[in-house]
């Protein structure tokens, strides 16, 4: 078994390669690069962005912070195929303790039906979410998870500014 090279989540068949590493999907990989390309984004920046959106409002309810990435977690089934997703949110507690209650109710009621993987991880997905809705990432300060979403964001934001500025035509001189 392998890790995703950008998310560390486990990659049983598949998925995407590049180079001596793997990825979960074509997001990952495209996520990973983005991080490669903002190793010279300042450490005061980075904290203030982080900061910024930390304390902000929920981008889903709008209300008042703490904002941060939360995970949510299902699994679905029907005979021999069984899917199951994790799905990082940024958004308020109260939101994302919604989002998680819509996981563990969308996995035991959809999570059993195949045969043998529906019935491993639908308690496992279930438990991951229960567990996500009572600990949750640390409310006094951001977690790693949203400092690494902010950075992905500041990268995307590089290469679009590089990339405008790379198909300006030349500026004559008057």
């Amino acid at each position: 078994m392998t890790k995703c090279g950008y998310c560390g989540s486990t990659i049983l068949i598949g998925g995407v390669r590049a180079g001596d590493q793997r990825f979960c999907n074509n997001k990952c990989h495209q996520n990973a690069y983005i991080l490669s390309v903002t190793k010279n984004v300042p450490t005061d920046m980075l904290e203030r962005e982080v900061e910024e959106v930390w304390r902000g409002n929920c981008p889903r309810c709008h209300q008042l912070g703490p904002i941060d990435v939360h995970k949510v977690y299902k699994v679905w089934s029907a005979l021999i195929l069984t899917r199951w997703t994790t799905r990082a949110q940024v958004s308020c507690r109260s939101c994302a303790t919604k989002r998680q209650l819509g996981g563990v109710a969308f996995s035991f009621f959809f999570g059993w039906w195949g045969f043998p993987w529906g019935l491993i991880l639908t308690p496992v997905q279930i438990t991951r979410n229960i567990i996500g809705m009572s600990r949750g990432p640390d409310s006094s300060r951001p977690s790693d998870d949203l400092q690494k979403m902010v950075l992905v964001k500041l990268g995307a934001q590089m290469i679009a500014s590089q990339k405008a500025a790379a198909n300006q035509p030349p500026t004559s001189p008057k």
